[in-house]
């Protein structure tokens, strides 16, 4: 499959540590620091051990393939042609209780992101963490990046503690459609409450099974309660989210939207419509099995060609060697899911 000029819309460097943030944070934040022990962070949320953190073949690359653009480059931008990649870093912000000390480090994120990435290679643009602790705090931040094209979407995590369709975070979705920010929703959790909808897991195959339940979570929220009513030009990603659980939903919430929707009156059309108009999915982890007629029906069954933005999802372990794309696609298809979906997706791209 013909690969250059593609635009991969989920890439991830090497998550920093606070270490690594501390030269983009004040006096103040540097101090606490310091007095709280928290020059290191480990978090559930990316167990770097995993086998899926990153594919073996690029973990044993000295340095490791995900540890600076220049590894990047030499793994997947040159060697594919790629016109673009939008890096997506994982620190997991949404585990901090205050909101104070979340805003810190995301504005040292996006700093150290700007500074060690978007800065050294021109086909890197960034996405924009938030302290979604706090609305007003995020929108600051927002407002803060705005003026930087390099910057294309903003970044949520897919498990928190609300649904993100409620209107305590309109805010934001109102700053990103004022920038022209796409709004990236990824798998991950704050880890403040259980991931599946019975208690805690024992293992992580079933935490990362359990994410996209947490996308169904989302997706009805949004457009239940309005968000693309209220922001029609608003374009959301849902990054890592798979792609087969799509149809079957949307079937069963358009079913039930027909049935009760004098409870949500502002929603004038089926909800298909909404997810054409403004949503949109990253095309790694492919959940479909690796059949040409299997795949054809998926496409077929999600209604558009516009839905899927490429991406490899760089350096997780989601296809063997170069096995980007899944077969069956016709040309027309793979041309749109390569360069103009994404360009279509991020107005600041360009």
């Amino acid at each position: 499959m013909p690969l250059t000029g593609a635009v991969d819309c989920d890439v991830h460097p090497l998550t920093p540590v606070p270490a690594d943030l501390v030269p983009y944070m004040d006096a103040y934040w540097r101090d606490t620091l310091e007095v709280r022990g928290l020059d290191f962070w480990e978090t559930i949320a990316y167990p770097a051990n995993a086998p899926l953190t990153i594919r073996a073949d690029w973990r044993a690359l000295k340095p490791r393939a995900d540890a600076s653009p220049d590894a990047m480059a030499a793994t997947l931008l040159d060697r594919h042609g790629f016109a673009h990649a939008i890096v997506n870093c994982l620190f997991p912000l949404q585990s901090f209780r205050d909101a104070n000390l979340g805003a810190a480090f995301a504005r040292a994120c996006n700093d150290w992101l700007a500074d060690t990435w978007l800065s050294r290679d021109a086909r890197l643009r960034g996405a924009v963490v938030l302290p979604v602790q706090s609305v007003e705090m995020s929108v600051e931040e927002i407002e803060r990046r705005a003026a930087d094209p390099r910057f294309v979407q903003v970044l949520l995590q897919v498990m928190g503690d609300q649904p993100l369709g409620k209107p305590q975070f309109w805010p934001i979705y109102a700053a990103a459609e004022k920038h022209g920010f796409a709004v990236a929703i990824h798998a991950g959790s704050s880890y403040h409450h259980p991931v599946t909808g019975s208690g805690w897991p024992t293992h992580y195959i079933e935490d990362y099974a359990a994410q996209a339940a947490g996308f169904h979570t989302q997706l009805g929220s949004l457009i239940s309660e309005g968000v693309f009513v209220k922001y029609p030009k608003l374009k959301v990603v849902l990054s890592e989210s798979g792609v087969s659980w799509l149809p079957s939903y949307l079937w069963r919430l358009s079913k039930f939207w027909r049935g009760i929707r004098n409870e949500v009156p502002w929603i004038d059309r089926d909800p298909l419509h909404y997810v054409r108009e403004n949503v949109r999915l990253t095309l790694q982890p492919f959940d479909v099995p690796d059949d040409a007629a299997t795949v054809a029906r998926v496409m077929d069954q999600l209604g558009s060609d516009d839905l899927i933005l490429f991406s490899t999802d760089f350096p997780h372990w989601q296809f063997d060697g170069d096995a980007m794309l899944p077969k069956g696609l016709s040309a027309a298809q793979t041309r749109k899911i390569l360069i103009d979906n994404p360009r279509a997706t991020y107005a600041r791209l360009a």
